[in-house]
Parts: structure tokens; sequence; C-alpha cells
């Protein structure tokens, strides 16, 4: 029992930024025109600062 507690302590920790930054979400979205056409991208993220994950649409 007390190591479920702990672990729900770590992530509440964790995810209201208490031990560090907390993350912030990012997005951004492009068109592009070619002699191919239009193109579209999308990207979405999240950063602290020191650390940043994303993924390309």
């Amino acid at each position: 029992m007390k190591q479920i507690v702990l672990i729900i302590m770590v992530a509440g920790l964790a995810g209201c930024g208490a031990d560090g930054e907390p993350m912030r979400p990012n997005a951004s979205v492009g068109v592009s025109v070619g002699s191919n056409g239009t193109s579209t991208n999308a990207t979405v993220g999240a950063s602290n600062g020191t650390f940043s994950v994303g993924i390309g649409l």
C-alpha cells in the first residue's frame, strides 16, 4: 500500500512541476505551395526549456 501512495505522490509532483518547470504544450501548422502542388504539415509537442518532445504529422 505504501508503494502505491508513493507512486501517486511522485506522479502528482511531476505533473504539477514541483520537481522543475512544468511541460508547456506547443503546436504549429503550415501550408506550402510549390511546383508539385500544395502540402500541409503540423507539429505538436511539449517543452520545459531543457527537454522537449514532439511529433510531426
